[in-house]
């Protein structure tokens, strides 16, 4: 029995068919051109029959003999197959790691603080943690789950609630020692304001304008401050002692916790009108590594991270 002829002489038969020259054949196979040559009269000798008969009209072009055109198909889609298996073999390999999305407040303030928990409980599972500003497309990107901060509305994505959460004012035990007494809102006349605009122009995202309504108050301006694009920023600016941010409670936890900042007026509650949400594709949903970080998510989210979904502020 003959051995089976090597792949490289049926993919130079097929490129040179393909192009009608051993050069371009040869250029898109990255080999010289005598290379491809060979290749293809050893695949001829192997079969017993020539492949390609030469026109020298104008200039000289391989021309494929009928028995070639005719098994050419065949070979196309065989070539086409082991592309498919191997993109089989690529996305089996990629499915050992799990990547997740979050936005980088998020990841700083909520996720890695956390992650070593996770760690121990899947030691076997390796996470690519992508953070980003913007909602990323989870095909393209090859995301497998995420946390997003809105309504739970994103097309192609499956939603569940994670956590809501309070918004309220903080600043530095420093900051609160060196102002005069801060004991109603109304105090915060003359109080730098440190205003967060990761979520500008989201509707339902609470800023220093609408806290201030919610409590009545007409005697401070929002017009002035600090104004930074990402809360974790925020945070580090209160802990600093630059003001008093409208603090979102999912990502002050751990600096409360810590005493690195203090919550004014504790007795006032304002839940926002947006949630923490993990997101997924749903043909991803039977992932059981996927399934495995959502089912830890949500225990984290349950004791430690914000306010269990549903609770209305008081």
């Amino acid at each position: 029995m003959k051995p089976l002829v090597h792949l490289n002489a049926l993919r130079a038969f097929e490129a040179s068919a393909r192009h009608r020259s051993f050069s371009a054949a040869a250029a898109e196979l990255n080999v010289t051109p005598a290379a491809v040559g060979q290749s293809v009269r050893g695949l001829e000798e192997w079969l017993g029959m020539p492949l390609f008969v030469r026109s020298t009209s104008g200039r000289t072009r391989l021309v494929a003999t009928e028995a070639a055109l005719r098994a050419l198909p065949e070979i196309r889609a065989g070539f086409d197959r082991l592309s498919e298996g191997l993109e089989r073999l690529r996305e089996q390999a990629a499915d050992s790691v799990l990547t997740v999305t979050v936005s980088p407040a998020f990841a700083a303030k909520w996720l890695l603080p956390r992650f070593e928990r996770f760690q121990a409980a899947c030691p076997d599972t390796d996470v690519r943690l992508e953070t980003h500003l913007k909602p990323v497309d989870f095909v393209a990107q090859r995301v497998d789950i995420g946390v997003r901060y809105g309504t739970g509305a994103w097309p192609g994505l499956t939603a569940e609630k994670l956590m809501d959460e309070e918004m309220y004012p903080v600043c530095s035990p420093e900051l609160l020692e060196r102002s005069r007494p801060l004991r109603t809102p109304d105090d915060l006349a003359c109080i730098t304001l440190i205003h967060d605009l990761s979520m500008d122009g989201h509707a339902g995202f609470p800023t220093w304008e609408t806290w201030f309504r919610a409590m009545k108050v007409t005697s401070v301006s929002t017009s002035r401050g600090l104004r930074i694009n990402n809360s974790a920023a925020v945070l580090q600016a209160a802990i600093e002692g630059r003001g008093v941010a409208l603090a979102r409670s999912v990502m002050a936890r751990d600096d409360l916790a810590a005493g690195r900042v203090l919550r004014l007026f504790p007795e006032i509650r304002l839940v926002s009108g947006l949630a923490y949400y993990i997101v997924y594709r749903p043909e991803s949903a039977g992932s059981p590594q996927m399934t495995a970080f959502r089912d830890w998510l949500l225990r984290e989210a349950a004791f430690l991270g914000g306010i269990p979904p549903g609770q209305s502020s008081a």
